[in-house]
């Protein structure tokens, strides 16, 4: 089974594939969120443009989003918590976490991300940057999980 990259636990063909292909629309802004960080892995960034909502596509700059998503090493999505947004809502929040690499080294893009029901479709709407807690060190040994989330020995990812 080919692992999805949203971090669900299901299998890529059941689980966003359909979603980005469109051959199922997503039932939750959860669903859709996780559809769109897979589309940044899987460089589907024409997926990313047709679910944002119209009224929000004047900054979308998808050239650059392109290259974020080519440029980048995607190491996982942490829902960190949804408020509405499910199979009766019209609107929804969903609070991520997206870690990946880029030239710079390990990020965290952190954000709430707003989404709204148009003609029974979900789409993104606008998101808010999350203000980082302070910064409280760890000491990681070589042989612990590494902190990125990858599930690899840290000597073997971020080491």
């Amino acid at each position: 089974m080919n692992s999805c990259p949203c971090g669900s636990g299901n299998g890529y063909a059941s689980c966003c594939e359909p979603i980005i292909t469109e051959k199922k629309t997503a039932e939750t802004a959860e669903e859709l969120m996780r559809a769109r960080y897979t589309a940044h892995v899987k460089v589907d960034v024409d997926f990313i443009y047709n679910t944002t909502h119209p009224d929000f596509r004047k900054d979308y700059d998808h050239k650059g989003t392109k290259t974020w998503a080519e440029n980048s090493e995607w190491h996982g999505l942490e829902i960190v918590g949804t408020t509405a947004g499910g199979l009766d809502d019209d609107e929804g929040e969903v609070e991520f976490i997206a870690r990946y690499r880029d030239k710079d080294g390990l990020r965290n893009y952190h954000e709430c991300g707003q989404f709204k029901r148009k003609r029974k479709k979900w789409l993104f709407t606008d998101g808010n940057m999350v203000k980082s807690q302070p910064i409280s060190v760890t000491k990681v040994g070589r042989n612990d999980p590494c902190p990125c989330g990858s599930g690899k020995k840290y000597k073997k990812c971020c080491g």
